[in-house]
């Protein structure tokens, strides 16, 4: 692989304020704490790991492609209780990818999607090859293919 590429999870500190909220406040702004019954199942977008079955999530819609085009984008994810924001070193990938059918969205400078496509996870790097070998993709989003659910962001390391 001739690439070299960085995944960004979102960083803990964009949630801090809704870890510290009552279940009633939470829910007024469509959120809620829930626990994990079954893994992999709830994805964590700080630390870019499966939750457990028996740790707390927060579930909260998230805008996960704010910016100032048509793209812009909005969704439900998942954050663990005592997540820690993971920093991954140049072209790796997380476990948690590795076994969903994910959906990527190549976008330009200007934060329109140019590419789109489905992979296994397995097949992630090769992906994230061909998109990068595009001159005009800027960086790539990461989303669950079925449910739809952002990941995580790539970009060229």
């Amino acid at each position: 692989m001739t690439t070299k590429f960085i995944i960004k999870a979102l960083p803990k500190g964009k949630f801090n304020e809704f870890m510290r909220l009552s279940d009633e406040k939470l829910a007024s702004m469509h959120a809620r704490w829930q626990m994990v019954d079954s893994s992999p199942g709830n994805p964590c977008r700080v630390s870019l790991i499966d939750a457990k079955v028996g740790e707390k999530v927060l579930a909260l819609s998230f805008i996960h492609h704010d910016v100032d085009s048509p793209y812009r984008a909005s969704g439900p994810i998942f954050v663990r209780e005592h997540a820690e924001t993971v920093h991954l070193g140049i072209n790796e990938i997380p476990t948690m990818l590795r076994h969903r059918q994910l959906s990527l969205r190549a976008y330009d400078t200007n934060k329109i999607m140019i590419e789109a496509g489905v992979v296994q996870g397995e097949g992630l790097e090769l992906f994230i090859e061909k998109q990068f070998n595009n001159v005009c993709v800027e960086y790539i989003h990461i989303h669950n293919a079925a449910q739809g659910c952002f990941h995580c962001a790539v970009y060229r390391a």
